[in-house]
């Protein structure tokens, strides 16, 4: 009998060990080239809701509508505001080059100015027309930049059967650092589908500015897809809600789209 308790022991740490162990073999540079490899499909359509609350619980929502597509390893995405009637119109373009060397291509349409706009990297990190996630954010669409951060794994915890991975990432030097706003970030990665679930930010004095959470993630076509992003900025008080819906991988999306000129025609 003891000999069985033993050796049913050793069984139960065995299946222990192995739940834990991807985090214990990969190491940060293998976990964020799989956060990165996650398939997004050639090209994509959904609809996006954002709703913005203040500290004191006033809220606005922008009801936009979006578009990606990869050019071999580039990928251009576009956003279109559609309602309310004061912000219809306004039109944001980002080409992500796969050349890390070269800067990516932001430009933004404002009806108001009736002009299109480059955002620099110099301003990749301010806020994103009123809402908490940054130019940058935007851009990233839940992926991690080594080219920005040196990555590490610094933790692990089981979550409904899950094991998540955390990250920790640390600008490679000031002038980055200045650039996003950040001096240090905090990633949660389940390893079941390589999606990053949480994110927390802390800013360039070192106080917790904001925390990301992903949720609602599940499979449109085969693809993993999140569908509920919520925001809230430490400081301010201030949150931003985002929700996906009608995500379509299917229909192509029209080349026309990604060019600057449609910017300004909203389509």
């Amino acid at each position: 009998m003891h000999k069985l308790t033993v050796s049913l022991s050793l069984i139960a740490t065995s299946i222990i060990l192995s739940s834990t162990a991807v985090a214990q073999q990969l190491d940060a540079v293998t976990i964020v080239a799989k956060v990165n490899a996650v398939d997004e499909g050639e090209y994509v359509s959904r609809k996006l809701l954002m709703t913005m609350t203040d500290k004191r619980g006033k809220s606005r929502q922008r009801d936009t509508i979006s578009y990606r597509k990869y050019y071999a390893d580039e990928k251009r995405t576009v956003l279109f505001y559609l309602q309310p009637k004061n912000v219809k119109g306004t039109g944001f373009l980002t080409y992500d080059y796969a050349d890390k060397a070269r800067d990516d291509d932001q430009w933004l349409y404002l009806p108001a100015m009736r002009k299109v706009r480059r955002i620099s990297a110099a301003d990749r990190g301010d806020y994103f027309l009123g809402t908490d996630l940054t130019y940058e954010d935007m851009k990233l669409e839940g992926k991690l930049e080594p080219a920005d951060f040196v990555y590490s794994v610094i933790g692990q915890k089981q979550q409904q059967g899950k094991t998540l991975i955390q990250l920790a990432g640390v600008p490679h030097n000031q002038q980055i650092a200045v650039e996003l706003g950040y001096s240090k970030v905090q990633s949660w990665v389940d390893s079941s589908n390589w999606i990053v679930v949480a994110t927390q930010a802390w800013d360039l004095r070192g106080n917790l500015l904001k925390s990301i959470t992903n949720s609602d993630i599940r499979r449109i076509d085969g693809i993993w897809t999140r569908h509920l992003i919520e925001v809230l900025n430490h400081k301010t008080g201030h949150q931003t809600v985002y929700q996906f819906s009608e995500v379509n991988y299917k229909t192509l999306v029209k080349d026309s789209l990604f060019r600057k000129n449609a910017l300004s025609r909203g389509r």
